[in-house]
């Protein structure tokens, strides 16, 4: 069963994820969010980087978006410690699903907290 990692924007809980992919030599993980009570993902991060000043491109047309790091957005695992990194993003088109991106977790957390994705990424390079 995968684990299930909660996101929180400031410290209010809007999501979950699995972060079913990876680039462990990276320290990256990603993974499709499932919103809770966000019925247009598009408007309301779009909304929220103007608000606070993110950087962000986005696609009206369309409603896709692309955020840079939001600093106020936590990722936290079953246990409620923080997956941090040297930065997150959000991306996503309303039609289909948004994507959430932590970059550089360091190790030996990383190998810790996701021991399948160095696994799987030991097995690719063999």
């Amino acid at each position: 069963m995968d684990r299930v990692y909660n996101i929180l924007l400031d410290e209010k809980l809007i999501g979950t994820t699995t972060f079913e992919k990876a680039d462990a030599s990276m320290g990256v993980v990603f993974g499709q969010i499932k919103f809770l009570d966000i019925e247009t993902p598009y408007d309301f991060f779009k909304f929220y980087c103007k608000k606070k000043k993110i950087d962000f491109e986005d696609y009206p047309d369309d409603k896709v978006i692309s955020t840079r790091t939001i600093s106020t957005l936590k990722i936290t695992n079953d246990k409620g410690q923080e997956i941090a990194g040297l930065g997150n993003q959000i991306s996503g088109i309303d039609s289909e699903s948004f994507e959430l991106t932590i970059e550089g977790i360091p190790y030996p957390f990383y190998g810790d907290e996701f021991p399948h994705h160095v696994r799987a990424d030991e097995e690719r390079f063999k």
